[in-house]
C-alpha cells in the first residue's frame, strides 16, 4: 500500500497514543502491552489524529524541521506502522 495519497491518517482502534513521563517517550498502548516511540516516531504518530492526510504530515514537519528531508523516513515508517496494525488510512 502507498501511504500518500490515501487519505487520513489515525491510531487503529484499541491504540492509544500518549507521552509518558515515566519512561519520558511518547508510548503506544494498546490492550496487549505497550510500545515506547524514539523522538521520530512520536513526533510522526502524534500528528496522526484521523483528519490529516500523509501531505499535512508531511507539511507540518516541515515547517518544525525545516532543514530535514523528511518525506522518505515518514513514508517508511507510516508503512511499516500500518503493516503492524498501529494506523489506519482512510
Amino acid at each position: 500500500m502507498k501511504i500518500a495519497g490515501e487519505g487520513p491518517i489515525g491510531l487503529a482502534p484499541g491504540y492509544r497514543f500518549q507521552w509518558e513521563q515515566a519512561q519520558q517517550a511518547y508510548v503506544l498502548l494498546f490492550p496487549e502491552g505497550m510500545i515506547t516511540l524514539n523522538g521520530p516516531a512520536g513526533e510522526i504518530l502524534r500528528r496522526c489524529n484521523g483528519a490529516r492526510t500523509f501531505k499535512d504530515l508531511i507539511d507540518d514537519l516541515q515547517r518544525q524541521f525545516p532543514r530535514a528531508d523528511l518525506r522518505q523516513d515518514v513514508e517508511e515508517f507510516l508503512q511499516e506502522a500500518h503493516e503492524r496494525g498501529w494506523i489506519r488510512i482512510g
